[in-house]
């Protein structure tokens, strides 16, 4: 929910700016800009709670801890990579897979009842998932709308 927020809000604040500044609604712009920022407040948690994000990961892949790592600065990279607009494109269609790819660690935290910040098996049940799949799909959307 915390990203969802932070997207919708930093979108808005950019908008506006981009109004004021420019004298131009520049939608693009604060779509793109609105997905780095929330991309860079999630790829904080990669680093704050990496314990936790590493039990998000199924059973079956090791390394959990340096991918957590990893993926968080690949997060970074992506939040870079949409503001840059000769990347900007490639760097859509890599996150759009990359939104998908960790859908597994989503609905494997959601079985287990992962809370990432405290690190232990009393987060939320897999109704979660109600709410966090359709926010991925949101977020794909997103990426592919503005940084295409």
């Amino acid at each position: 929910m915390k990203p969802l927020i932070v997207l919708l809000v930093t979108f808005a604040i950019a908008l506006l700016g981009a109004k004021i500044f420019n004298h131009t609604w520049n939608f693009i712009f604060a779509g793109n800009a609105a997905m780095s920022v929330m991309l860079l407040f999630t790829a904080i948690g990669h680093f704050a709670y990496s314990k936790g994000m590493a039990m998000m990961i199924p059973g079956i892949i090791p390394f959990k801890t340096a991918i957590v790592y990893l993926t968080g600065l690949i997060e970074v990279a992506a939040a870079m990579g949409l503001l840059i607009l000769s990347v900007r494109h490639i760097t859509s269609l890599l996150l759009i897979i990359f939104f998908i790819a960790i859908v597994p660690a989503n609905i494997n935290a959601a079985i287990h009842k992962v809370d990432y910040q405290k690190g232990t098996n009393e987060g939320n049940d897999p109704k979660y998932l109600w709410f966090r799949i359709p926010m991925q799909l949101f977020f794909i959307a997103w990426v592919w709308y503005f940084g295409m």
